[in-house]
């Protein structure tokens, strides 16, 4: 896309899955890609497909921890102009069986660590007036479904936050828009499958069958399609673009 060679773009949760997808898709337009998470093996697999990756280890759950992430990215490739919050996590269990700990778990990686690290990263983006705030949000933000009201609660707040930022900085030259996938072939849709097929007795293919429902294309969403919605909001031609919510979902309503 047009003008984003060499703008530095800050992933989190970017070792796997969709982040990881993200950050090929980014560093293949020419961008200069900082993936980040907690666990150094596979940020490090994914830094090696391609030499425009660079990683850090962090945890958007702790503000401190998102700082020096941010500081030590920026001190090496300046500072971000596109900052993708990706980094979450899915928990199922009951409603009546979840505990405020549970909730608070879902709260903390999903919503929190958006927002530390949207934070974090906006005085530099409001100094140099341009920038792009996305977050991976889900279509779990903008419906309910069972079993995972945690998630589901969560999600809703991502996108009640892209949402409000929006405004607050729609003169500003920095867009907050949020991508919503319906179920993703990634590690996540595995640990459902597994969930359901244990707790069903369903067959794997009976399991697939139960998600591929909702879908109206009957499919599972693949990484890349995701990424490329992504480098799309980070691009100019998407600067009118803000406070918005991308269903990459087949048509799920």
């Amino acid at each position: 896309m047009a003008g984003l060679a060499g703008t530095h773009a800050f992933i989190s949760g970017g070792g796997s899955g969709i982040g990881a997808a993200i950050a090929l898709t980014l560093a293949e337009a020419g961008l200069k890609v900082t993936i980040a998470g907690r666990r150094k093996t596979p940020l490090a697999e994914t830094a090696r497909r391609h030499p425009g990756i660079a990683w850090v280890t962090g945890d958007v759950r702790d503000r401190a921890s998102v700082t020096a992430m941010l500081s030590e990215a920026t001190g090496a490739h300046g500072s971000p102009g596109i900052v993708i919050a990706n980094a979450g996590a899915a928990a199922s269990k009951p409603f009546q069986k979840m505990s405020t700990g549970d909730l608070q778990e879902m709260l903390d990686v999903n919503l929190l660590g958006a927002f530390h690290l949207w934070q974090a990263a906006l005085p530099a983006m409001l100094d140099g007036g341009r920038g792009r705030l996305i977050a991976v949000a889900s279509t779990a933000a903008l419906k309910g479904y069972p079993y995972v009201s945690g998630y589901c609660a969560a999600k809703h707040g991502v996108l009640g936050l892209t949402r409000a930022l929006a405004f607050e900085l729609a003169r500003s030259g920095i867009t907050v828009n949020a991508v919503c996938p319906g179920y993703t072939e990634t590690a996540m849709l595995e640990e459902t499958l597994a969930n359901i097929m244990a707790k069903t007795g369903r067959s794997r293919a009976e399991a697939e069958s139960l998600l591929k429902a909702s879908n109206p294309q009957g499919r599972f969403i693949q990484p890349q399609e995701i990424a490329h919605a992504v480098l799309w909001l980070a691009s100019a031609e998407a600067g009118s673009v803000t406070g918005q919510a991308i269903s990459i979902s087949g048509g799920e309503t």
